[in-house]
């Protein structure tokens, strides 16, 4: 699944755990998350990251953390497919 979510400061502190938990639960297993923010002010409104930055893990979901922001622009990480149908979604506003 892929998903761009609205800004994490306007949402409940656990909307993002719960959010994996119910989508763990469905599915049955432990969900492996990349979760892509701008910086690791927005991430850590989500509550997805541990005191030392790196993504929480428990029974039901385990976090990456990738900051786009820092990585090199055009560079692409394997098996994770094009996001370009969910960026044209954003700009025309159906994710907000």
């Amino acid at each position: 699944m892929r998903a761009i979510l609205g800004p994490a400061t306007a949402s409940h502190p656990r909307a993002a755990g719960t959010l994996l938990e119910g989508l763990s639960l469905w599915h049955q297993q432990a969900l492996s998350v990349v979760l892509c923010a701008d910086d690791e002010a927005s991430s850590s409104a989500t509550r997805m990251l541990d005191d030392l930055g790196f993504g929480v893990k428990n029974v039901h979901y385990d976090v990456g953390v990738a900051f786009p922001a820092h990585a090199r622009r055009g560079r692409r990480i394997a098996g994770f497919g094009n996001f370009g149908d969910l960026r044209q979604l954003c700009l025309e506003g159906v994710s907000s």
